[in-house]
């Protein structure tokens, strides 16, 4: 097995899932297109394509690394501990703070999705 095949099929599930998946669950859809694949195959294969910036790689609070595709566009967010929502900021609002924080530093900023943990709004006055 070709490690571009299964390179273009994380791809292809990551793009039509447009979510963020565990290597598992990334994993569970592989293996129903190559039933030779194993889990360490595919993980190798996540390793790789985040370091060479397809796939972003973050900590949802969900005790599981989670992967999405960079494709999707450049994006954070914000997930309540409460409830679990998660909420979408657009780059903008975060790239502006990551050029003043760059500048002030002299550090260039390598983190390409941003998760920040809190209480959201409704849990908020629901005294979350």
């Amino acid at each position: 097995m070709r490690t571009s095949s299964v390179d273009q099929i994380i791809l292809e599930v990551l793009a039509q899932e447009h979510a963020h998946l565990t290597s598992l669950q990334i994993f569970e859809v592989i293996r129903e297109r190559l039933p030779a694949v194993n889990q360490s195959t595919v993980y190798r294969a996540l390793e790789r394509m985040a370091k060479r910036g397809q796939v972003s790689v973050s900590d949802m609070g969900t005790g599981s690394a989670v992967y999405e595709l960079v494709a999707d566009g450049r994006h954070h967010h914000l997930v309540c501990q409460v409830c679990g929502c998660i909420l979408t900021i657009d780059h903008e609002e975060v790239g502006r703070f990551f050029t003043e924080i760059e500048a002030q530093n002299q550090f260039k900023i390598a983190t390409n999705h941003l998760i920040l943990f809190g209480v959201c709004g409704e849990c908020g006055k629901n005294g979350g």
